[in-house]
């Protein structure tokens, strides 16, 4: 047994577990907050067999969309003596995923 922990940007979080359900895997959704800009992410448990991780992870890559954001960046102050906002193209989203053994697992 495998634990997939998928970490997904927010607006694409239903999407995954509704797909992930399609394709007949259980999950859970945690909110999250980290990365590069610390936006809201959302954190996908999914436990399966071994055999079926490969497409469990399928499902949440083709549903995980990376995407284009403007982040404000500050310039080497030496240069200007002052703090100036110059806007900056950043790609973020897509999925981290990490898989992990599971020692133990029972329903209660």
């Amino acid at each position: 047994m495998k634990l997939i922990f998928a970490v997904v940007n927010r607006d694409d979080a239903s999407t995954v577990s509704r797909e992930l359900s399609r394709a007949g895997f259980s999950s859970t959704q945690l909110a999250s907050t980290g990365g590069f800009l610390r936006a809201g992410n959302t954190t996908i448990l999914v436990g399966v067999e071994e055999s079926l991780v490969p497409a469990a992870i399928e499902v949440i890559k083709e549903h995980s969309r990376s995407r284009q954001a403007i982040v404000p960046t500050s310039p080497d102050l030496a240069f200007s003596g002052m703090m100036a906002a110059i806007p900056t193209e950043v790609t973020v989203g897509g999925a981290t995923i990490f898989v992990v053994d599971v020692d133990h697992f029972e329903r209660a």
